[in-house]
């Protein structure tokens, strides 16, 4: 297995460490889980780049780490629960989780009834997931000091806007594949 893989899976590792850490309230070492899990995500890439060791593995898995990484966060830190300090608000999680489901459906339903494709990912799907972790970790970062901090609401509200920007955008990429289906 490759050095980016390995690391891939390490990140796929980390994240049920990181949902006990939150749920029992142990911010701290939930933040330093969450930097080392995220650093694995940018790791990962330049390792599979500079060591030319991209393989269909690797395409298949780093996506699946993200998902579960950023879901499971975004979950756990909308449960209100007395240790929380500053949550997601429950909306948030729903509109982020409802928009990767629809991407899969997507990507699903193109792959089985139409032709095989390969998805990369758009410019406003990465600043979706690095908006995503960077507010998941400020959120952490909010509970581990026991208080909301100013640009909590900003973050938020920049996660939204560009959860609904790229969702549209998939919307729009996977009708432009059926059209171009449909007219071939």
């Amino acid at each position: 297995m490759t050095l980016a893989n390995q690391l891939t899976v390490l990140r796929m590792c980390l994240v049920p460490v990181l949902a006990i850490l939150v749920v029992y309230g142990y911010f701290g070492w939930a933040l330093v889980v969450f930097t080392i899990a995220a650093v694995t995500d940018t790791l990962d890439g330049v390792f599979a780049r500079m060591r030319h060791e991209r393989t269909r593995l690797g395409t298949m898995l780093d996506p699946i780490a993200d998902k579960l990484l950023v879901m499971t966060s975004l979950i756990v830190l909308s449960i209100r629960t007395p240790l929380l300090a500053v949550h997601i608000p429950v909306w948030v999680t729903i509109l982020a989780i409802s928009r990767d489901a629809g991407i899969l459906i997507a990507v699903v339903v193109i792959n089985l009834a139409v032709e095989r494709k390969i998805f990369s990912p758009s410019i406003l799907g990465k600043a979706t997931t690095t908006i995503q972790l960077l507010t998941i970790f400020w959120i952490l970062w909010s509970n581990y000091r026991g208080t909301e901090l100013p640009l909590t609401q900003i973050l938020l509200g920049a996660m939204v806007g560009l959860t609904l920007a790229s969702g549209l955008h998939y919307i729009y990429r996977a009708r432009k594949i059926l059209a171009e289906v449909e007219a071939g």
